[in-house]
């Protein structure tokens, strides 16, 4: 896992997305599958066919180990673009997980299996594999344009995105703004209702 990976798993969407003027943030309604789950890394993009997934099987053939699909299903909640197999595979490659715009399947499989999948939700019926669909396009996904090996930072609060050659400089905002909020924090709570209306006042008189 390459450094600047696991410096941004170690910061919050939140300050993140502060740190990036709140511009790039994925669409509220695409949702980790579950709270834990915590993802960072260079987009593999999909841009798929209505209804189709077979690219996603290309997309993860050609992936590095970290990296992470992020894969424009055109919002389609009828059939998934992939189930738990399709995510066994991509996490044995050492895949971090799935981005959709679109939903997934075997979801409790999913679960179990603990592969981070950030999605619309779920459905019952599998995608076609008709083929048609591209892999490292620039796409479009919940109102944010992605290209491929753009920077991804996934959490329970949602989705980033940072533009390649961005990462560095979103980087040092991000704990800048990390470190101001927890010394804001400890102001503010050093002494209960005390500091607290310190703290108030303070923030109104701006």
């Amino acid at each position: 896992m390459s450094n600047l990976i696991e410096k941004f798993l170690a910061i919050p969407t939140t300050a993140i997305s502060d740190a990036t003027g709140g511009h790039t943030n994925l669409d509220a309604k695409i949702k980790p599958l579950s709270d834990h789950y915590k993802i960072a890394g260079r987009a593999v993009t999909v841009r798929l066919p209505d209804g189709e997934n077979k690219a996603v099987l290309e997309a993860i053939s050609i992936a590095q180990k970290g990296d992470i699909i992020v894969i424009d299903a055109k919002g389609n909640t009828n059939r998934a673009v992939a189930g738990d197999f399709v995510a066994s595979l991509a996490k044995g490659l050492g895949i971090q997980g799935f981005v959709v715009n679109g939903v997934i399947r075997d979801i409790a499989a999913m679960r179990e299996l603990d592969f981070p999948i950030f999605a619309l939700g779920t459905t019952v019926a599998s995608g076609n594999k008709h083929g048609g669909g591209k892999v490292n396009v620039p796409i479009a996904i919940g109102g944010v344009s992605v290209q491929p090996g753009d920077f991804i930072v996934g959490d329970v609060d949602g989705v980033v995105v940072i533009p390649q050659g961005e990462e560095e400089e979103i980087l040092k905002k991000a704990e800048e703004k990390l470190a101001k909020d927890e010394a804001r924090e400890k102001e503010a709570l050093a002494n209960g209702e005390e500091s607290i209306r310190k703290y108030l006042e303070k923030a109104l008189a701006k």
